[in-house]
């Protein structure tokens, strides 16, 4: 779910990296507890945080002693030499670094932090399609083309096909001309900030102030418009003219950087893939394909939620993961921005099972999926092997059951189990308990599993920088992080063990209808999870010495 979210539509305010409640006269960047808000405690500070110090005590008071846990955050790329995060990169013990070789033997070269499936020998995909422009530039010769008495025969042959046909062209219809209308909005905005300062003359942003304002063309009636709207917002209200200009020029930029790109993602002419990958991309069985670029042409997305799973603090900053103590980060880049195809995906769930990671994060989604069957493969590929996968249930303010935002551990919506059992989906909450879903955050009852924090999250971005984001893709690795330090205590627990531990021991609320929102009716919290877990699922005996107990056991009566 890469660049979902941003400031909110014009007309309904502004305000999107840094829309936080800090406290009165405090800046955000430089509110230490706001950058670690999501750790506290709900039982003594009533904030629902996800306890993360008191599990770690509660663990130790245990004398258990942890292993450390490989996490593949499939994503954007992650910078890897992030001083947050350098320490717990994982590397490939089995490959020489850089001897353009594949010493392990496992298909890709010099993959020494992972890997990544969308870039090749010419380069890296930064911008691609939408799924929809890809379904729709497939399939319409085939469903709509010229020959009509063909189109019905191929609408009754491939009835699957043309259901996913009809749904995406509708979506591609509506978001591509969003997409033109958005982009206009905000360039017209955006060129119109050196007027809006030459209007304030000097004075304050205050509602009184651009009240006063008598424009006499209409340029100026239009900035002085906007100027009113933002006038009201409490990012905006008050700022000198210098500094409306910068926090003005910041936001335009963030929506320009989001609606420049769907130019090309609602193309049905553009298309990347061949000749930067140069993977046959219609063989699903093709894998070794891609480079060993973790961090691509943009890991803003990745280095962010790489942070919240095992950041450490470093210099002034604070900022530290959920699994920071016991987790590494194995980057497989699989999300362009754009949609993630479902060949990369399938392949990196492989890739990172294969190498060793024990907890897989997915921050993406999307509304149709052609190759569906194959990441299902991949999810049992990943259940058999006992991976956990964690993964955003996305950021529509739709409920799942209603729009369904696949990859999805459901076959179909109307089953009352999931087909895997290794698959936990994760809604994002907030630290104000009479609003605590998101308002962005998808949500059902038996679809969701849990919720964990994913607004105002403050976390390493490229650059070397920091930075707050908010999406289920930042409440999803909230999760993954959780379900590291559990089995990095408890390694003999199982996927399903970890997911019942988190959805039985959440923080439960019913304020404004929280309850119905997921399976567990709350917020995780991870000192009750670990507890849960201790009690119910271990004994400190891995499977392999139970069974021979019991095989003794058995003996013994005979």
């Amino acid at each position: 779910m890469k660049k979902v979210l941003l400031a909110a539509v014009f007309l309904a305010g502004f305000g999107f990296s840094y829309a936080q409640e800090a406290k009165a006269g405090v800046d955000p960047k430089e509110d230490k507890d706001l950058m670690t808000w999501y750790h506290k405690d709900f039982g003594t500070s009533k904030v629902y945080g996800v306890n993360t110090e008191n599990a770690y005590k509660f663990l130790e008071s245990k004398g258990l002693k942890p292993k450390t846990v490989v996490v593949g955050v499939l994503d954007s790329g992650v910078q890897v030499d992030h001083p947050g995060l350098v320490k717990n990169v994982w590397s490939n013990p089995n490959e020489v670094p850089n001897n353009g070789k594949d010493d392990d033997g496992n298909g890709y070269i010099d993959d020494i932090h992972g890997w990544n499936f969308i870039g090749g020998k010419n380069g890296d995909i930064d911008i691609d399609n939408m799924e929809v422009t890809r379904v729709v530039a497939k399939y319409k010769p085939v469903f709509e083309g010229d020959d009509s008495a063909k189109n019905k025969a191929n609408q009754t042959k491939m009835p699957e096909e043309f259901a996913m046909y009809m749904k995406a062209k509708d979506i591609f219809s509506k978001k591509s001309v969003e997409a033109r209308q958005g982009f206009q909005t905000y360039t017209m905005i955006n060129d119109a900030i050196p007027t809006m300062v030459r209007l304030l003359n000097g004075k304050a942003l205050t509602p009184e102030n651009v009240a006063a304002i008598k424009p006499t063309e209409q340029k100026d009636a239009m900035a002085v418009q906007v100027l009113s709207q933002v006038a009201q917002s409490p990012e905006f209200k008050g700022k000198s003219a210098a500094e409306f200009e910068k926090t003005m020029k910041e936001q335009m930029k963030e929506a320009l950087d989001y609606f420049g790109p769907q130019e090309k993602q609602y193309n049905l002419d553009y298309d990347p893939r061949k000749e930067i990958v140069g993977d046959n991309y219609d063989d699903y069985s093709q894998k070794n394909y891609g480079n060993n670029h973790y961090e691509g042409p943009d890991a803003e997305h990745g280095t962010h939620v790489a942070g919240i799973i095992a950041g450490l603090p470093q210099g002034k900053e604070i900022q530290y993961g959920v699994a920071s103590r016991v987790a590494k980060i194995m980057s497989v880049r699989t999300v362009p921005n754009g949609d993630e195809r479902d060949k990369d995906v399938a392949n990196a769930i492989r890739y990172a099972v294969d190498n060793g990671a024990k907890v897989l994060n997915m921050s993406f989604g999307k509304p149709v999926s052609p190759g569906k069957n194959v990441v299902w493969d991949a999810f049992k590929y990943a259940q058999d092997k006992g991976v956990l996968l964690v993964k955003a249930a996305g950021n529509e303010n739709e409920d799942v059951a209603e729009h369904i935002a696949y990859p999805t551990n459901f076959k179909n919506v109307t089953d009352e189990k999931p087909f895997v059992n290794n698959v936990l989906v994760v809604g994002a909450s907030t630290n104000k308990n009479d609003a605590l879903r998101a308002s962005f955050s998808n949500f059902n009852k038996k679809m969701v599993n849990v919720f964990a924090p994913g607004e105002e999250i403050y976390s390493t971005v490229p650059h070397n920088e920091y930075k707050y984001l908010q999406g289920t893709s930042m409440a999803s690795p909230v999760v993954a992080g959780a379900a590291a330090v559990l089995l990095a205590y408890m390694p003999n627990l199982t996927p399903a063990q970890i997911i019942e531990s988190l959805v039985k021991s959440s923080n439960a609320s019913t304020t404004n209808q929280f309850g119905d929102f997921s399976q567990a009716g709350g917020v995780i919290d991870l000192e009750k999870a670990a507890e849960y877990a201790y009690a119910n699922f271990y004994n400190g005996k891995s499977g392999a010495v139970k069974k021979a107990e019991k095989s003794v056991k058995k003996a013994v009566k005979k």
